[in-house]
Parts: structure tokens; sequence; C-alpha cells
């Protein structure tokens, strides 16, 4: 029998999918240096050339694996995707302005095929979790007026449904598609070009080299390693399985238990999330969704509350894995050594075009898309020039050397597109949802949902508004979770309590990210559990422990608004030092090894968590100062436990400790 996969097939689906990468980067590139076609023109052609060459990378393991079910159905599918661009772009005018609210019969038709090719596409990308949300948001706006209670409309006829979607060039092909192709498209073709030269190599080779001086360093690694590549990722759940497959064996090797190298890995492909300067690009959209903000405000206000997350990490990683360390060790991970003078040679290579985001967006203050631009270019200057010098330098093959650095950056435009799809997909796909949500009133109608549920009692609506960002945000990458929860929920805790729209945006932002750790989902420990081969709910239950004050964090942002005002003053540098110290009493009472019998451990556990949170949450600063004040008592207490002489047990704890954290093995007696 016949099979689809024969080395002939494969290598025309290669060459499609190369060169068609290239291609789309140079359309992309084009636009942002000129931007001569109109941006929703421009959306509508990125749209269709992301689906077609993601419709051809799928081919690729279809034909790997003979389904022919699939083969058919992907081909239906660039069929469709094919035809409606081409009808798109030759109509534009009519469809945008013209005839808006109005559509033939045949046009309807193709609404109707490429609705249906968006769905299968969206299935493909992210699976059953998503595909019932996009079908929900569907029939919702279909048959509302079955819908009893303040959730319920008029409900939306299917011709108005597939205007809104598809032929009046919003729906799929709406904002956030255009954010994508704009603005989200540049930094991914960034980040593929990054791994492409190696700029993950280095990261991991530089976190490794920290265990030299930290006796939890082999876990700081996956720390450090996950959180830097995840902020340039956009998906925790990729960064897990990304980063994952090296950290997760690296840790178990050296002792770290199975659930907790998952735990581990899963909460700092989560942080990352946060990290500035991309934030998972979540910061672009929120940029994009406040008015008077630009991306730099955004960032600057996610300084401190990134750090806060950073070091209560860092420190509940040490708590939990360096009792489990035992003989560190990690020279045999890379076969080949870097000296010094390449290590600098390539830190210049990565560092430069990160120095030119900076300057051209905190300096020169051009858009995001400008910024993302001379970013990319400047990493295929600096990714291409400083090999091919060094090379000459070495007296080595320069016309070498020239083919490898040429082969990098198509293989980097090539994975930029890999990445760049299921991303341009799922939000071309929520932006659909949202637009029938927004057309529906659902903002509206959640808000009275919320009132109504809390009775108005500010504390009461933003729990409930955390249970619902993560519900929300289940299975979805950050920014598709954070679109959905910033434009139904964060209205409500701007108009109804208001809470400042930086705060209350980046509430949702926080809370969203958590669906990846919260069970019964948390699809970033299940990647993480999958690859160290350890129990689901006992990774997830590590992840919890580590990651617990980023559960409270977002409280900070909506009782203390100014930690993300982006303004850095004696009142904001307060509050984020409080509130870091809270975090770290929360961790300390979570995951310390207390010489207490089992009574008064559970006791101290519960009374330095409780504090944590009040440090940290609490609207009164003489509270949170008496909060703080009972932390450091009752760790003073615990340190100086049965020591006769305080001033001599003051001196050995700190020396002790000094020596616990260069590794030396030396503890206090309570551990």
């Amino acid at each position: 029998m016949k099979t689809l996969n024969t080395d002939r097939n494969q290598n025309v689906l290669e060459f499609i999918l190369t060169y068609g990468s290239i291609l789309l980067w140079a359309v992309v590139i084009f636009y942002a240096y000129t931007q001569l076609i109109e941006r929703a023109l421009y959306g509508v052609m990125f749209l269709g050339g992301i689906l077609l060459l993601y419709i051809v990378h799928e081919y690729m393991d279809v034909f790997e694996e003979d389904d022919y079910l699939s083969a058919v159905l992907l081909g239906i599918s660039a069929i469709i995707v094919l035809v409606t661009t081409v009808y798109i772009v030759q109509n534009f005018q009519m469809l945008f302005v013209e005839q808006r609210g109005t559509a033939t019969d045949l046009q309807l038709a193709l609404a109707v095929a490429f609705t249906l090719a968006m769905i299968y596409l969206t299935w493909r990308s992210f699976g059953m979790t998503f595909l019932v949300v996009l079908l929900a948001g569907i029939g919702y706006g279909l048959f509302g007026q079955y819908i009893p209670g303040v959730l319920g409309h008029g409900g939306i006829s299917w011709g108005r449904m597939l205007r809104l979607l598809v032929l009046e060039v919003e729906g799929f092909y709406g904002f956030l598609n255009r954010l994508v192709a704009a603005w989200i498209a540049l930094f991914l073709l960034y980040a593929g070009l990054l791994k492409a030269y190696g700029a993950f190599d280095l990261i991991l080779r530089l976190a490794v080299r920290s265990a030299k001086y930290v006796s939890s360093g082999v876990a700081q690694t996956a720390v450090i390693a996950s959180a830097v590549i995840g902020s340039v990722n956009g998906s925790q759940t990729a960064n897990a399985g990304m980063t994952g497959s090296f950290t997760i064996p690296m840790m178990i090797e050296n002792g770290v238990e199975p659930k907790t190298a998952g735990g581990i890995e899963s909460v700092a492909s989560t942080s990352g999330q946060v990290l500035p300067p991309v934030m998972g690009a979540g910061a672009f959209i929120m940029a994009s969704l406040i008015t008077g903000i630009t991306y730099i405000d955004v960032v600057i206000a996610g300084l401190i509350p990134a750090a806060i997350l950073v070091v209560s990490v860092v420190v509940a990683v040490h708590y939990i894995a360096a009792p489990q360390i035992e003989d560190p060790s990690m020279d045999d991970f890379f076969e080949d050594k870097k000296t010094a003078v390449e290590i600098v040679l390539e830190t210049l290579k990565y560092g430069i075009p990160l120095v030119v985001l900076i300057y051209v967006l905190g300096v020169l203050q051009y858009t995001v898309m400008t910024g993302a631009l001379w970013t990319s270019v400047s990493m295929i200057i600096t990714g291409t020039t400083i090999p091919v010098a060094k090379a000459a330098y070495d007296r080595r093959s320069i016309s070498g050397e020239i083919r490898t650095v040429i082969d990098q950056t198509i293989e980097g435009s090539r994975e930029g597109v890999v990445v760049l799809a299921p991303v341009a997909i799922i939000l071309a796909a929520i932006n659909g949802v949202v637009d029938i949500l927004m057309a529906t009133g659902v903002p509206t109608a959640v808000s009275l949902a919320l009132l109504d549920l809390s009775g108005g009692i500010m504390i009461v609506a933003v729990i409930l508004s955390m249970a619902i960002c993560i519900l929300l945000g289940l299975g979805m990458p950050t920014t598709a979770a954070y679109t959905v929860v910033a434009l139904l929920v964060a209205p409500t805790l701007i108009n109804q309590f208001d809470i400042p729209h930086l705060a209350s945006h980046y509430f949702v932002f926080y809370a969203a990210i958590l669906a990846g750790l919260t069970p019964p989902i948390a699809t970033c420990a299940a990647v993480a559990c999958g690859i160290a081969g350890a129990d689901f709910w006992e990774t997830i239950w590590e992840g919890l422990k580590i990651s617990a004050p980023l559960y409270i964090l977002p409280f900070t942002f909506v009782y203390h608004p100014e930690i993300v005002s982006g303004t850095f003053d004696a009142t904001t540098y307060s509050i984020g030092v409080l509130a870091l110290i809270g975090a770290l009493s929360i961790i300390h009472g979570i995951n310390y090894r207390f010489s207490f019998d089992r009574t008064v451990t559970y006791a101290a556990r519960a009374v330095f968590f409780a504090l944590g949170i009040v440090a940290m949450v609490f609207p009164n600063l003489v509270v949170q100062l008496g909060a703080v004040a009972a932390i450091a008592l009752l760790y003073l207490l615990q340190a100086f436990k049965g020591k006769p002489d305080p001033v001599g047990a003051f001196r050995s704890f700190f020396r002790n400790l000094l020596g616990y954290i260069n590794g030396r093995r030396t503890v206090p007696e309570e551990q």
C-alpha cells in the first residue's frame, strides 16, 4: 500500500515551509518599515499566510503518521484559507467599508467554510479545551435568548454572526490578529533567531555555572533558564516542555525528587510570563487595551512585582531543593566547553539586540513595532557578523562560517513561524469570541453578576474575579488568557470598585497565568510531571508550595495599586519591601523544616502564612508593619530556640547560614 510518508513529499514540505517562512518575514519586515499597507488589510494577508504555513508544518507530521483523514481535512482547510484570503484582499474596500451590514449567499457560504476551518485548526493547535471555549462563544452568541438571568441576551442571527466573524474583516481578523501581525510577530522572529543562533544554550550554560556558588544551584538553573526563555516564549506550557526537557533530568540526576523537579520547572516557566521586557507578549496587549498607556509604562509598572515573584521563587526553590541535592555535578551536560572569550562574544551577540530594544523603546520612545523591527534586524546582524569575525580571527574557513550563519538565520525564521503560528491561531479565535461577547454585552452582564454575587463587597468581588480569571485561563497561552480576562473582568474592577487601570489589568494578568499551576487542569504542571515521570497531583502540590505568594500578590495590586503605578517613590518602595517580606514569610511557613513537634509545627506554619498575607495585602500600613515585626520576632525566636547564649547563637546562626548558602552543608540545628 502506498504511503503518504515519502522522502520526496517531506522534501517538498520542507522547501515550502522554509521559503514560505522567509517570504512571510519579508512581508512582515516590509510592513513594519514602510507601513504602506492598511493595517486591517495587512492583518488579512498575515493571518492567511501564517495559517497556510501552519498547515504545511502539520502536514509533515501527518505524512509521517500516514494519517489520511487529517491529510484530507488539512488540504480542505488550506484551500478554504487561500480562497478566503484572496477574496477578502481583492474585495477589501467593499467588505471593510462599503458593504458592512449586508452579505450575499456566496459570501456567507465562504464565511461558514472559513469559520469551520478556523474551528478545526484551533482544535489541532490547542485540543479540546479551547475548542470548547470557541464553540461555547459561538453558541452563546447564537442562542443567548435561551439563557436565563443577567447573562441572557436577544441572540445573534447566523448572518450577523458570520459577518461579525469574517466578512466585515473583524472577528478572526480583528484587533488581536492585527496586534500579532504588527507587534508580536517580530518578537517571535527574534525568539526564533535567538534559539537558532544558540542563545538558549548560553542561558543554560550561565545558569549551570551558578550551581558552583549556591548549594541549590542545580535547581536554580531551572528557575533562571525557564524564566528568561519563558519571558519571550509566550506560553508557560510550551516553555515547560522546551526548557524542562533539559532542566528536569539535570535536577533528577543530582538528587532532586521527580515531583520536586516537575514542580520547580512548572513554577519557573510560569514566572517567566511576567518578566519584563516582553512578559510573554502580554505587555503588548496590555499597552493596546489601556488608553493613554505606553508599552514602556506597562513594563516599568511590572518591575517591582516581577522582582518580588522571582526572589520568592528562588528562596522557595532553595528551601525545597537544597536538602535533596547530594553531589551537584553538571560538567557532563555540555559536550563542548566554551572559553571565557567565547562566552563574552556570545553575550555581546545576544546582548546588543536587547540594548537596541531598550534604547529604541525607552530612550527614543519609538513604537513597539519599530522597536521589535530593529531588535530583530540587529539580532540578524550580530548573529551573522560576530561568528564570521571570530572565524576570521581564528583563521578558520570564513566561507564555511558564512554558510553556517546563513543556515542558522533560515532556521531561525522557520522556528519563528513554528512558534508564531499557534499564537496567531488562538488569538484570532479569541478575537472572534471576544467580538461575539462584546456584541452581546457580556462585560456589562459579568459586571452585574459580580456585583450581585459579592454584594458590593470588594474583597469578595476580587476573590470571585480571581477564580473567574483562573477558569477562563485554563489551557490558554499567556496572551490569549490575559486578553479574555482583560476584556471581561478588568472593566468590573475599574468601573464598579474604582481600582486603577494598571492595577486592575495586572491583577487579571497575574491571575490568568495561574491557570497553568492550578488543579484540576494545571497544564504547565502536567507537561512537567510527564517529563519528570512523577505523579500529577504530587507535582502540582510541589508547585503550589513554591508559588503560594503568586496567589496573594495580585491582591496587593488591588489594595496597594501604587506598587504597579510605575512611579518609584518612598511609598512604592515601602509597599514593595513589605510585600516581599510577606511573600518570604509565606514561603518560610510552608517550606521550612521546623524542628518542633507536629502540633507546634502546624501552628508555626499557619502563623507565618497568615502574617505573610497581612504584610502583603492589608490596606493599613501600621498593621502591615506590625505583621512584619511579628514575623521578625518569630523568626528570631525560632532561630535561637534552646540556645543559652543569644549573642553567640546569633553569630553562629549567620556563620552557618553563609556556609549553607555557599554549599558547605553546615546548617542551623533547627534544620
